[in-house]
């Protein structure tokens, strides 16, 4: 779907190439440039993008999105000069204004209330800025609070822990080998929408039909019948919360029945004979009407599993986002393990990346595993979970008075009021805060309570690698793009920003070098991962010369990962410059097996039962026999919307009104709603309106709507988005239900009234 217009081009367009920044495929474009000339045309501007047919790992393949990335850069709301809170409006600010008003109100706060009185939130488009995602550890050490929250524990803290603690990484998590496998069972998930999720898998639908004409089955768990439902084999409806119970059944089955096959794992688990007596209580027959599953669909599944040669499950979100969260993370990788499918061609396999993964750093096969609950929130008593505390917490941190109360907060691409339960009482907390800056290209719902925005470049304007999406690829490859076009003058990377602003935190000013302490800081780094080895840290330090900031640790991380040139040791290996000279990437072929290698369990095995899981199975079971409520709510995924920042791209916007509360006919019945009316939805006292699709894909006894809309607050600039503001599926949601274990905030299965208006 490529993107054009169509007027004549004054000179011939210069070919760029940009890796698509909107979701997790990671879609590799070519971008067409016109050069700037003559009186209406001063700039370079885009003219075309469309899928780079050379591209080693999406094979030009694009979705509308990738449309969006010139209205991004072209949008007038875009922000592009900082801006500061006056007498409670925003007036534009240079950059030297900025940086004297955060030097001002920042270190005060900090003397005053401790490191802990600042605090910091990670949204998701920092996934996709590379400049963010490896200088952030930077600032939080500069910073030193323990108040450090993102959008992970809204959506996927419950698979990382599940997987640090069966793998002994955070991110190791195994993704379906999709090109190789006969048989995929998907719960809780939709590719055809996300093109995966922590799975990076563009074209899903090209792939799921290349599977199906081979022979293949595709089956889909959802309470909805997706988009991908629609082109799988089969679909169950699942009750909403109930996936604990359904997978359950299925590892109970496989035991039952003699199914299990660990095959050339059987060495290389730890806990495997703990698990048939933990399983003993949740029978297929017991668990079925919890999850509104029959027990003979439970146990046609685990067979057909287990007969399959090649096959995995996968699950996401809907698995994530609810009060089971963990467990069931859990049990879908239990399950490929038990049916002999973890780490085998066709299964769930670990991907290689070419830089930044800690299960390719170190002695292969062993290692210190993870620790949680290292401290906890200060209010709820939320146990950390991967450095973080659950971002559910942060309004009470902020309204609560005490030693170690938030006074200060720092934003990164985030918008919390929006993607985040409750965001009406967090706006009202933020309001109470004596100091607060964004780091945004937008004035939105969070942003429009900073005192400083400091606006970042435009994707085109930026260089990029997938510094986390490669980690969960379907294939192993590197790709690079450096910026599209020119930024404006004066503007910082992202790298500088963070860096200059840990600097004022530690009483270092807005005038320090920021390079000099680029260079300290690396240096420093070098030396903890090398000893005391001086002379290498300062040959590697030449050898990255002359790069800076992002792009040299991305040479680091290039050169010193399992792919690349170890600095002379493996000549022809990866290197960044290597990696530039493929503008369409290069591929580093099939995921291949990787286990004992991919370990890093102080065991140096597969621990399938961690005792917080088997503790956690007793909560499972007392909750067993549980009634379901009347009607309940879950959200939903968008191919055009993904996030709330894309609801400002008129491409992106335009056409049918998509946040719509989906209902079953017969709940539309039962209660009095009409198709197109508006309805009433509440949760207590919390309360939104929304407008009603009546949909058999539905259900019944299941209302779902999409989230990260809400665009009808005052203050924002938000000019396409406000024009049909939808409704926030969030301000519905109960800040303090969570997983227990992870902290991540339950969104699924939420009980619900829904009323005509």
């Amino acid at each position: 779907m490529p993107f054009c217009e169509s007027d004549t081009m004054t000179e011939p367009a210069t070919r760029a190439y940009r890796i698509c920044p909107f979701c997790e495929a990671c879609c590799g474009l070519e971008i067409d440039v016109e050069p700037g000339a003559g009186v209406n045309l001063q700039r370079p501007r885009v003219v075309r993008i469309r899928g780079d047919r050379r591209d080693v790992f999406s094979n030009g393949f694009l979705c509308p999105k990738a449309i969006g990335l010139k209205e991004l850069h072209d949008d007038p709301d875009r922000l592009r000069t900082p801006l500061i809170k006056r007498d409670g409006r925003f007036v534009e600010a240079s950059w030297d204004e900025a940086w004297a008003e955060i030097e001002r109100r920042l270190p005060p706060v900090i003397a005053a209330g401790g490191a802990n009185a600042v605090a910091t939130v990670l949204g998701n488009p920092t996934s996709h800025k590379m400049s963010l995602i490896l200088y952030f550890p930077r600032l939080a050490r500069a910073l030193g609070t323990r108040n450090l929250y993102s959008a992970s524990s809204v959506d996927q803290v419950p698979k990382m822990l599940s997987c640090g603690l069966m793998f002994g990484t955070w991110l190791s998590v195994p993704v379906p080998d999709i090109e190789r496998s006969d048989f995929l069972l998907i719960i809780g998930a939709n590719p055809m929408v996300s093109n995966g999720s922590l799975w990076t898998v563009p074209d899903f639908r090209g792939k799921a039909k290349a599977l199906r004409a081979r022979g293949g089955k595709i089956v889909v768990i959802d309470p909805r019948r997706t988009e991908t439902a629609d082109v799988a084999d089969e679909h169950h409806f699942i009750r909403p919360g109930s996936d604990v119970y359904f997978l359950l059944g299925i590892a109970h089955a496989l035991f039952d029945e003699q199914l299990v096959r660990l095959g050339r794992l059987a060495g290389h688990v730890a806990g495997f004979e703990q698990l048939e007596p933990a399983f003993a209580h949740f029978s297929p027959e017991r668990v079925a009407e919890r999850c509104a599953i029959d027990a003979a669909v439970i146990r046609g599944l685990a067979r057909k599993l287990a007969a399959t040669q090649r096959a995995a499950v996968y699950g996401r979100i809907g698995t994530c986002t609810q009060q089971f969260g963990t467990l069931a993370s859990w049990l879908i990788d239990v399950i490929n393990v038990l049916t002999g499918h973890l780490d085998e061609e066709g299964g769930a396999m670990f991907p290689k990346a070419a830089a930044f993964a800690a299960n390719t750093r170190g002695a292969p096969g062993f290692g210190r595993g993870i620790v949680t609950g290292r401290y906890a929130s200060r209010v709820s008593k939320a146990p950390e979970v991967s450095g973080e505390l659950p971002l559910t917490c942060l309004a009470e941190e902020i309204e609560t008075p005490g030693d170690g109360q938030i006074k200060a907060l720092i934003t990164i691409a985030a918008n919390p009021v929006l993607s985040a339960p409750n965001g009406p009482r967090l706006a009202r907390a933020m309001k109470g805060l004596d100091f607060m800056v964004s780091l945004d290209i937008y004035l939105n719902e969070t942003s429009r309570h900073a005192d400083v925005i400091l606006p970042g470049p435009s994707p085109l304007e930026d260089a990029h690698y997938d510094v986390s999406f490669t980690q969960f690829s379907q294939r192993n490859h590197a790709r690079y793009s450096p910026p599209v076009l020119a930024r404006t003058p004066g503007q910082p990377d992202e790298w500088e920003s963070l860096l200059r602003i840990g600097a004022i935190a530690r009483g270092l000013g807005a005038r320090v070098d920021v390079d000099a302490l680029d260079d300290a800081a690396l240096e420093e780094e070098l030396r903890r991962s090398l000893g005391d080895a001086a002379s290498e840290v300062t040959a590697i330090t030449a050898a990255l010369a002359p790069l800076r900031g992002a792009d040299r640790l991305l040479d680091l991380g290039l050169r010193s990962g399992p792919y690349g040139d170890q600095f002379g040791r493996n000549p022809g290996g990866l290197t960044l410059a290597a990696v530039k000279a493929a503008p369409s990437g290069i591929d580093l072929g099939p995921m291949t097996a990787r286990i004992p290698e991919a370990l890093r369990t102080p065991s140096g095995r597969i621990e399938l039962a961690p005792p917080a899981l088997m503790n956690d199975l007793a909560r499972a079971r007392s909750d067993l026999a549980a009634l379901p409520p009347d009607l309940v709510i879950i959200g939903r995924r968008q191919l055009r919307s993904n996030n709330s920042w894309m609801h400002n791209l008129p491409a992106l916007a335009k056409g049918p009104f998509r946040c719509t509360a989906l209902v079953h006919p017969v709940d539309a019945r039962r209660l009095g709603l009409v198709d197109g009316a508006m309805a009433a939805i509440t949760n207590g006292a919390r309360r939104i309106e929304a407008q009603v699709e009546v949909s058999a894909e539905m259900m019944p006894g299941v209302v779902s709507l999409p989230h990260g809309w809400g665009h009808d607050l005052a203050g924002v600039r938000l000019n396409v988005a406000v024009e049909r503001p939808g409704a926030n599926l969030n301000a519905l949601l109960d800040e303090n239900l969570r997983d227990p274990l992870s902290g991540n905030a339950v969104l699924s299965g939420v009980p619900v009234r829904m009323a005509p208006m």
